[in-house]
């Protein structure tokens, strides 16, 4: 009979006095021991992104094009951001095009002597930027993301494919404006939701992300997907507006998301290499038999609605198995509060920024202007992820680590050990950034000082990269997607909560207290700046694990590959370090 699990909630004891990080390395090598090449061939930077880390041995053996790797998302990932990026100005000024055309002529039919500027697709039309307008467009756009958000909710944590038909539901809005009404937008918006809209794309990509590296270097990591979101937000706005100027209509930008719709898809479908190995696959099935076996033998009449439960997966984030306790639920749900908050923000405050800066009463920008401003502030994003996170890891985890591997001959494992000192604290300065850029957006009254402003809260993209990194430190790792699911469940719920909060207060206070939205934006960052006071470093859920399968290595030679791959790994790490 296999020995049953154990699960232990784990609150690490001796901690290194910089970074708080546990002082508990495996595989002692005593004094004589040789230092050997890594068994696997991966020396270099390879050997050193596995060094200490057990899921590098699930792949040991396989062709490189079946070796997963965040590599392989970089080019679709992109592409992906580039689309979602570059539709997000076209896009709503099309919204504010529609509708204005609508307002214009309803109001001939009210009153024949009514005369207007006609409204062109696709140009600069000031005469739209009206209250009026703007308060349509506001709970248009709030319908269409509460459409999105309540049908990803749903779907966010179960799978997640773009849509091309969302695209084409755009274009044919576009295309024949007096014969399509705008309203067909919230179709694409069905479509959207039904597949995951961009929150499963960007979960699942994190879970990818997690699956194939080690804790130490998953901030980097998933910040280099973020970097690369960032970076399509940079240049999908700019060759957008490169195709409206060269083409003259806004169709063709629609055209080309199309297309980067369909190479996402079909590269991530046969292209990119699955990233689990067929051992996690088989404990992981196994664990959701035995949970599904033991509901059933529980037999109560609820067990059907707790399937239908569109909160289930939210369980996750509050473990009450053996051994766990109170300061990993107060981890996990803290952590995902803040993560909801950050994304949610994101998610929703866009549509009112922008419209806000192209008012007249404000700064008047047109698309060219405001595709600018979110270049820019994309471009800071990915220079603080691409440069600055990795040589903050580079000095302040993977240095030390290899100080101690040298200094004992020992191994540092690089397994989940909860959220570290330097986490928690990139995190509060992350959030200190957004507070400081949304009261510099608040108290604005020069669009230098709004931009610097912006610049600032661009500054605080390490807090999506650090808190999702930061998370999946806390289970073991054939529970991360389990809990990727329910972070991707709460940022769809954020699609739902944040255009209600802002685009409401927008509609209200347009024309009175247009700054109104920052007030609310300054206070979401302060309730995530408290939150972070509420995590404790070093506390993550441990998973003993029993063998699963029949052809796992077993038998004299194993001893002596866990002491040789344990050698390997102290060369690793020191030469990580540089």
């Amino acid at each position: 009979m296999p020995a049953p699990k154990t699960y232990a909630a784990v609150v690490a004891d001796e901690q290194d006095p910089v970074l708080g990080s546990p002082l508990n390395p495996a595989n002692n090598l005593n004094e004589t021991s040789p230092f050997l090449r890594n068994i696997d061939g991966g020396n270099g930077e390879q050997g050193a992104r596995t060094a200490g880390w057990d899921g590098a041995a699930d792949f040991d053996g396989l062709p490189w094009w079946q070796v997963p790797s965040v590599t392989w998302l970089l080019v679709p990932f992109f592409i992906f951001a580039m689309a979602f990026g570059g539709m997000i100005v076209p896009k709503l000024n099309l919204i504010v095009d529609l509708v204005c055309r609508k307002h214009f002529a309803d109001e001939t039919l009210l009153d024949p002597n009514f005369t207007f500027i006609p409204v062109v697709l696709g140009a600069d039309n000031p005469q739209c930027f009206i209250p009026e307008v703007k308060k349509s467009v506001s709970m248009f756009t709030m319908a269409i993301n509460l459409t999105v958000g309540i049908l990803s909710a749903f779907t966010a944590p179960k799978f997640g494919q773009l849509s091309d038909r969302a695209e084409i539901i755009t274009i044919l809005c576009a295309k024949y404006p007096d014969v399509v009404h705008y309203n067909w937008l919230i179709a694409a918006a069905v479509c959207d939701g039904l597949t995951g809209s961009f929150t499963a794309g960007s979960i699942l990509s994190n879970s990818y992300a997690s699956d194939c590296t080690p804790p130490s270097k998953r901030a980097v990591v998933i910040g280099r997907l973020h970097a690369c979101l960032f970076t399509g937000l940079a240049v999908g706005p700019l060759l957008a507006g490169f195709l409206v100027a060269a083409t003259g209509t806004l169709l063709s930008v629609f055209y080309a998301l199309l297309i980067c719709h369909i190479f996402f898809l079909f590269f991530v479908g046969f292209v990119v290499p699955e990233s689990l190995s067929k051992q996690r696959r088989l404990r992981a099935q196994k664990e959701h038999a035995e949970e599904q076996d033991d509901r059933r033998a529980r037999g109560t009449w609820l067990a059907p609605l707790h399937v239908a439960n569109v909160l289930a997966p939210l369980k996750a984030l509050w473990p009450t198995k053996a051994g766990s306790s109170p300061a990993l639920r107060r981890n996990l749900v803290a952590l995902a509060t803040i993560d909801m908050i950050i994304a949610g923000v994101a998610m929703s405050v866009g549509t009112v920024l922008l419209l806000y800066c192209e008012s007249d009463d404000t700064w008047g920008w047109g698309t060219v202007e405001s595709s600018r401003f979110i270049s820019l502030l994309s471009w800071v994003r990915v220079f603080v992820l691409l440069a600055i996170l990795p040589a903050i890891n580079h000095f302040f985890r993977v240095r030390p680590n290899a100080r101690r591997a040298r200094a004992s001959g020992t191994a540092v494992p690089d397994t989940n050990q909860g959220a570290d000192t330097l986490d928690i604290w990139l995190l509060r300065t992350a959030l200190v950034s957004d507070i400081l850029g949304g009261t510099g957006y608040m108290l604005a009254r020069h669009e230098g000082v709004f931009v610097f402003a912006g610049m600032l809260t661009a500054m605080g993209g390490l807090g999506g990269a650090t808190v999702q990194a930061a998370l999946t430190k806390h289970v073991p790792s054939q529970q991360v997607g389990q809990l990727l699911g329910a972070i991707g469940l709460l940022q769809a719920l954020s699609r739902i909560v944040g255009p209600i909060a802002f685009n409401s207060l927008y509609a209200v206070t347009v024309g009175s207290f247009d700054t109104a939205i920052f007030a609310l934006l300054v206070s979401l960052f302060l309730l995530a700046f408290l939150a972070t006071w509420l995590v404790r470093p070093h506390v993550y859920l441990k998973h003993d694990e029993e063998p699963i399968g029949e052809d796992e290595p077993v038998g004299e030679e194993e001893p002596l590959l866990q002491e040789q791959r344990g050698r390997s790994a102290v060369e690793s790490q020191v030469a990580a370090s540089g």
